[in-house]
C-alpha cells in the first residue's frame, strides 16, 4: 500500500474520503467541496436514512458517485459519532473501518481529507497519525505461500492524505511507518510456517535489524553450554534445529550510560509438548508458540525504526520443543544459568524454563531499569482472561500501572493477577531447588508466573502471559483474522510515555 501527503486539493479519478459529526455537519474540507457542489452535498446528507448504519459506536457511512461540479469520481462520507470524544484507538479503528470499506468497493486511488477531526483527548497530529496507522495494520496480508495470487489490482491501491497541515502529518509519518512496520515484522513470524521459521531462522531476522542501528548478537548452544544454560538447552534438545539466544540492543538515549529497560521473549519456535505430549487437536497453532520473542523483536524495530531516545534490549530464547531420541523426559533434572536446578515433571511446561535462563542472563550482563518479559505461557490464562485481556504479574506496582495504562490506551488490554509466597511453595521439590509444575491442578498461570519470579531477584519485572491475545480467530478492525503482534503497541507506548528521554 502506498500513502502519500499532500496539499488540500481535488485529483481526477480519485474517490474522495470525507466526515461529517453525527449532526450531519460537514467537517474540514468537505465544507469546502460542499461550496464547490454549490451545496449538493449537504442536501444528500441532510437525514440520517441516507447513510448506512453499521451498528458502530463510531461511524455510519454513505457513498455520493459523480458529485456534481467535483472532480472527484466518488465521495464517501463517514458521519463519526461523538467523535470529539475519541481516543487514540477510536482513531485506530476508524481508519482500519476506512480502509475495510475502500477495500470492499475496489478503490484503487484515494483522497482522505482528515482536517478538522481531533478530540479533547486526542491532538490532531496525533488522530491522523492514529488513523493512518488503523489503515496500515488492517491491510495486513500474508500470501507468500500462495501460488495462485491475483496480480491484477495486487498492491496497486494508493491513499493519499490530503491537509493544510501535510508537511507536518509527512514528517510524523515516519514514527508511523516505525510503529507499522515493527508490527507487520510480528505478524510475519508469527504467521510463518514452523518448516521456515526455525530458531535460527527467527535469529536471522533478528539479525536485520542490524541495518537499524540495533547491535545484535546471537548465542548458539556451544556459547550457551559453556555459560550454563542447562535450563533453555534441555527444551530444545530433541530438536534438529540448533537453539538460540539473541540480545538486540538500541541505544537511543542521549545519556549512553543509562540503565536500559528490557524485553525478554519466549520463542519455541513450535511446540509439540515434547515427551508429554500435547493432543492432536489444534496442535497446529503451535507454531504460534514463539510469539513473545515475535513481538519483542517488532518492538526493537519499531523503536530503533522511529529511533526512540531511550536504551532498550530485548533478548529472545528461541527453542523447538520436539520429540526426538534425546528430547528431555518428565522428571529430568537441569541446572539452570542462575546456578538453581530444576525438575522437569511435565516437558509441555517448557516456556518458563527458556525464559529462566533468559532472565537471569538479561538482569546480570545488562543491570536493566526494568525487565518485562512477553510469553504464550499458559492455556490456564486463556480459561481466566479469553481473548480480552493479557495476564499481567509482577513485583513492582509503579511498573504494573504503567503497563496497564499504556495497554489502555491501545487497547491491548491487561488484567493483574496475584503473586505471593503461598504459590510460590507449591514449586518446591524434593529432589532440586523447584520443579516446572506443581503437583496439582492449582492456579497455573500464576504458579508459572512464580516460577519465573524466582530468576529476576528484585529488579522491577512484569511478565505478561499472551496466550489469548496473540492471535484471533476472528477479524478485527485493525487486524485481520491470524497473528495479532499483541505486545508492539503496548510496548511502544509504554516506552514513549514513561521511559523515552529521560
Amino acid at each position: 500500500m502506498d500513502i502519500q501527503f499532500n496539499n488540500l486539493r481535488q485529483e481526477k479519478d480519485h474517490a474522495g474520503v470525507v466526515f461529517c459529526d453525527q449532526n450531519c455537519r460537514l467537517i474540514g474540507f468537505a465544507k469546502k467541496l460542499d461550496q464547490l457542489s454549490k451545496k449538493h452535498i449537504s442536501q444528500i446528507i441532510k437525514g440520517d436514512q441516507s447513510f448506512q448504519s453499521r451498528n458502530s459506536k463510531h461511524y455510519d457511512y454513505t457513498i455520493i458517485h459523480q458529485p456534481e461540479n467535483l472532480k472527484l469520481t466518488k465521495l464517501y462520507i463517514f458521519k463519526l459519532k461523538k467523535y470529539k470524544e475519541y481516543s487514540v484507538r477510536d482513531f485506530q479503528i476508524l481508519g482500519g473501518h476506512i480502509q475495510s470499506i475502500i477495500k470492499f468497493y475496489k478503490e484503487e486511488k484515494i483522497i482522505i481529507y482528515p482536517d478538522g477531526i481531533t478530540s479533547s483527548k486526542v491532538s490532531f497530529m496525533s488522530s491522523v497519525g492514529e488513523l493512518v496507522l488503523g489503515i496500515k495494520l488492517s491491510s495486513y496480508e500474508f500470501n507468500k505461500y500462495h501460488t495462485k495470487k491475483d496480480s491484477k489490482n495486487k498492491n496497486r491501491k494508493k491513499i493519499k492524505i490530503h491537509s493544510a497541515q501535510y508537511s507536518r502529518i509527512l514528517k510524523n509519518s515516519e514514527k508511523i511507518d516505525a510503529i507499522s512496520d515493527g508490527v507487520k515484522l510480528t505478524r510475519d513470524l508469527v504467521t510463518e510456517p514452523p518448516n521456515f521459521m526455525t530458531p535460527p531462522k527467527i535469529a536471522e531476522n533478528a539479525k536485520s535489524l542490524e541495518s537499524l542501528g540495533v547491535e545484535v548478537k546471537i548465542l548458539g548452544e556451544k556459547e550457551m553450554k559453556k555459560l550454563g544454560m542447562g535450563s533453555l538447552l534441555g527444551v530444545g534438545q530433541g530438536s534438529i534445529h540448533e537453539s538460540q539466544l539473541v540480545v538486540m540492543k538500541w541505544n537511543g538515549s542521549r545519556n549512553k550510560k543509562k540503565k536500559p529497560i528490557a524485553f525478554v521473549g519466549k520463542g519455541v519456535s513450535f511446540d509439540t509438548g515434547g515427551v508429554s505430549l500435547k493432543p492432536s487437536n489444534g496442535m497446529e497453532e503451535m507454531k504460534y508458540d514463539m510469539g513473545g520473542s515475535a513481538v519483542v523483536i517488532g518492538l526493537m524495530k519499531a523503536l530503533a525504526g522511529r529511533k526512540a531516545k531511550v536504551n532498550a534490549v530485548g533478548v529472545v530464547g528461541l527453542v523447538e520443543n520436539h520429540i526426538g531420541s534425546n528430547a528431555q523426559r518428565p522428571s529430568d533434572v537441569v541446572k539452570s544459568y542462575s546456578g538453581q536446578t530444576i525438575e522437569v515433571l511435565n516437558t509441555d511446561a517448557e516456556g518458563r524454563l527458556v525464559l529462566a535462563d533468559a532472565l537471569w542472563y538479561t538482569q546480570e550482563q545488562y543491570k536493566p531499569e526494568a525487565i518485562i518479559d512477553l510469553a504464550t505461557l499458559t492455556g490456564a490464562i486463556i480459561v481466566a482472561l479469553g481473548d480480552e485481556y493479557a495476564g499481567l504479574f509482577s513485583n513492582n506496582d509503579k511498573l504494573s500501572k504503567q503497563l496497564t495504562e499504556a495497554g489502555e490506551i491501545e487497547d491491548e488490554k491487561l488484567w493483574r493477577l496475584p503473586l505471593n509466597d503461598r504459590y510460590d511453595k507449591m514449586l518446591n521439590s524434593p529432589i532440586a531447588d523447584m520443579q516446572n509444575i506443581t503437583n496439582g491442578r492449582g492456579p497455573g498461570s500464576i504458579t508459572a508466573a512464580q516460577f519465573l519470579q524466582r530468576f529476576v531477584n528484585k529488579v522491577p519485572w512484569a511478565h505478561l502471559d499472551i496466550a489469548g491475545t496473540t492471535w484471533t480467530k476472528k477479524p478485527m478492525p485493525t487486524s485481520p483474522k491470524g497473528a495479532t503482534a499483541f505486545g508492539v503497541k503496548l510496548l511502544n507506548r509504554l516506552v514513549s510515555k514513561y521511559y523515552e528521554g529521560k
